[in-house]
C-alpha cells in the first residue's frame, strides 16, 4: 500500500506536523501490523520524529541547525543560494520507519512525525507513505 501525501509549506524553514495525515493513511489501508515507511521527496527536505508537546522543540531544531549549518557560506550557494538547506536535509535524512502495531503508529505519547522544510516556502511538497504488512494479505 502506498500513498503520496502532498501539502504546502509556509516558511523557508519549518517543521510541519504530518502525524494526522499518516494516521489517516494507516486507518484507510486496513493493515493492522507491519511497518510504515515515510520518504520526503526533495533534496532540501527531511523527515524527523520529534517531541510534539509544544513548539519549542521544533524551534530549537531549526535554531540548532542554523547554528551548525549557517546560510551563505557553502560552495553550492553560488548555484542557487540554498547550500545550507541541502546539508540540513542530508544531516536529518529523508526517511523514517515506524512500526504499525494493532492498527496504530508505534509512536510514544510525546512523539510526532515532522516534515522538515529547509528551503521553502513551497506550494507543493510530497512525502511517500508506504505501508508494509507483517504478512502478505490473503
Amino acid at each position: 500500500m502506498r500513498q503520496i501525501l502532498e501539502f504546502s509549506t509556509s516558511r523557508r524553514e519549518i517543521l510541519v506536523d504530518i502525524t494526522d495525515r499518516v494516521e489517516k493513511v494507516v486507518r484507510d489501508c486496513g493493515i493492522e501490523n507491519g511497518l510504515v515507511a515515510l520518504y520526503a521527496q526533495g533534496a532540501t527536505s527531511a523527515i524527523m520524529i520529534q517531541e510534539n508537546w509544544d513548539d519549542s522543540v521544533q524551534t530549537d531544531v531549526i535554531n540548532l541547525l542554523a547554528g551548525i549549518i549557517p546560510r551563505g557560506v557553502w560552495l553550492h550557494d553560488r548555484q542557487d543560494g540554498n547550500g545550507d538547506a541541502h546539508l540540513k536535509s542530508g544531516l536529518i535524512g529523508p526517511s523514517e520507519t515506524i512500526p504499525l502495531i494493532n492498527g496504530k503508529l508505534g509512536l510514544s505519547t510525546w512523539q510526532n512525525i515532522f516534515f522538515c522544510e529547509f528551503d521553502g516556502p513551497h506550494k507543493k511538497r510530497a512525502v511517500v507513505c508506504t505501508i508494509l504488512p507483517d504478512t502478505p494479505p490473503p
